[in-house]
């Protein structure tokens, strides 16, 4: 199981390449064979998934149903931008050119640790993200780790 945490500041090369931070790899399981789903996330940014992370995400699509519109809809977006990589021998992963357009990626990203996954951000757009939440870090923790009653 990854345990993905923290904020890095790296740059993408010239053909969409972003090394992935050594504290970031080694949470990395080995059954992840150092494969990666890179995919559309929200708010604009990416999602990026080690294989067997992804695995896991791919088993509770395939319980949505079929019939369901909503369900349909979010199956094809999330899949139509999912892209196998692999590590290469510097631990960089090629970003296709389409997915970097949909999150503004242009020179500079910043890599969060989110768990089980790794998200990419155009720092600009993740900054004002961050700067326009409706409520503070503190009432939306207050809220989110309340104590089930």
């Amino acid at each position: 199981m990854s345990s993905f945490k923290g904020r890095f500041s790296y740059s993408v090369d010239n053909k969409g390449r972003i090394a992935l931070p050594a504290k970031l790899r080694k949470n990395v399981s080995p059954e992840a064979n150092e494969t990666f789903i890179v995919t559309r996330g929200f708010e604009q940014c990416l999602f990026v998934y080690p294989q067997d992370e992804w695995n896991k995400l791919e088993e509770a699509i395939r319980h949505l149903s079929p019939s369901n519109p909503q369900h349909r809809f979010f199956v094809r977006t999330l899949l139509q931008w999912s892209t196998d990589c692999q590590l290469d021998s510097q631990a960089r992963i090629s970003i296709p050119h389409d997915l970097l357009k949909f999150a503004g990626i242009e020179n500079e990203v910043q890599i969060l640790g989110v768990l089980e996954r790794i998200e990419i951000w155009n720092p600009n757009i993740y900054e004002e993200y961050m700067n326009n939440q409706p409520a503070t870090y503190e009432t939306v923790a207050e809220a989110v780790l309340k104590p089930q009653e």
